[in-house]
């Protein structure tokens, strides 16, 4: 049987949302690990910075999540390996990068062909994602 272009799609978002999903659950770890060391170095100020961007990419990971299955996808468990460090010297230049790369991935993602909705949401992501590279700070999503 041959598929249709709505079926093919549908199958490309879901691949591009899998993609965006484990990429998430990486930024998630790696914000989370980081804000556990300010926290226990005492740095409070710097720990509720990096909470707010473990906030922003934990629901960047909600959004995917939902939309997969509202796309009828089935949601797999994402092993996560440690993130590159926990160190706090030097996270901001390791964060950066991290960050531009998550722009150039949902820059690219957009283009693939996806439909309107989820369209819609790779491009609120990048959004948040952008204000992520420039300022290394979170709360940039609507609730």
């Amino acid at each position: 049987m041959t598929e249709t272009m709505e079926e093919r799609e549908e199958g490309r978002t879901l691949e591009v949302f899998l993609e965006g999903r484990r990429r998430e659950k990486e930024q998630t770890a790696f914000y989370r690990i980081l804000a556990a060391a300010a926290e226990e170095a005492g740095e409070e100020e710097l720990a509720e910075r990096l909470n707010a961007l473990h906030a922003d990419e934990q629901h960047h990971l909600s959004r995917l999540t939902a939309r997969i299955l509202e796309l009828g996808g089935e949601v797999p468990e994402i092993p996560t390996a440690p993130p590159d460090g926990g160190a706090l010297e030097g996270w901001e230049e390791r964060a950066r990068i991290r960050e531009e790369d998550e722009v150039r991935w949902y820059e690219e993602a957009r283009e693939e062909g996806v439909d309107p909705e989820s369209g819609r949401i790779l491009e609120e992501i990048l959004e948040s994602e952008r204000h992520h590279a420039r300022d290394l700070g979170g709360k940039w999503m609507p609730a």
